[in-house]
C-alpha cells in the first residue's frame, strides 16, 4: 500500500517539476524507486569563516540570508516553498533524533561559515569547503574519531548507529 502510495507521489512530483532548470542528480538504491535529492541550484556562500570542531558533535549547515535570497531567485516558487518546508522537518526531526538518541553530542549550527574543520584526537584534520556541496542543507556527524559523516537525514537512526559503532 505505500509503496504504490509512494510511486503515486514520486510519479506526480516528477510531471509537476518539469519547469526546473538545474542540475538534477538521481540515485538508484536496490529496490527503491529513483529519487531526486538535488532541486536547489546552490551559489557559494557569503562568509569565508571556519569552524573548527575538535570533540563530539553533530553539525547542521544550512545557506545564509544571502545565500538563500539567491536560491529563492532561481527557483519557482512553489519548487522552493516545498523544498524549503520538506528540509524544516528533516532538520527538526533529525535534531530531536540527535537530541534524545545521543544527547552525549553537541549539536552545532553552521550558518555562517564556509569550512567545517574536524579535528581528530590524532590531531589529524579534515576540512570540508561547503561551496563545493552540492547541497544546500546538510548534517555532518563526527565522533572525533574517525573522519566526519555527511548524513542522510532521512535515515538518520541508521547512519549514525552505524558510524558511531
Amino acid at each position: 500500500m505505500y509503496r504504490f502510495l509512494l510511486l503515486l507521489l514520486c510519479g506526480l512530483f516528477a510531471f509537476s517539476c518539469n519547469t526546473y532548470t538545474g542540475t538534477v542528480e538521481t540515485h538508484h538504491m536496490p529496490g527503491q524507486v529513483d529519487t531526486v535529492f538535488k532541486l536547489l541550484p546552490k551559489p557559494p556562500g557569503s562568509f569565508n569563516d571556519t569552524l573548527i570542531i575538535n570533540f563530539k558533535a553533530a553539525v547542521f549547515y544550512h545557506p545564509d540570508s544571502l545565500q538563500l535570497k539567491k536560491i529563492k531567485a532561481q527557483t519557482d516558487s512553489m519548487v522552493f516553498d516545498g523544498i524549503m518546508h520538506e528540509f524544516f522537518y528533516q532538520m527538526r526531526n533529525a535534531r530531536m533524533v540527535m537530541k534524545s538518541t545521543w544527547p552525549d553530542i553537541k549539536i552545532l549550527e553552521a550558518e555562517n561559515y564556509r569550512y567545517l574543520c574536524f579535528v581528530k584526537k590524532d590531531n589529524t584534520i579534515e576540512v570540508i569547503d561547503l561551496n563545493t556541496k552540492k547541497d544546500a542543507y546538510g548534517l555532518y556527524v563526527f565522533n572525533s574519531i574517525k573522519l566526519p559523516q555527511l548524513i542522510d537525514m532521512m535515515n538518520i537512526e541508521t547512519e549514525v548507529s552505524f558510524y558511531l559503532k
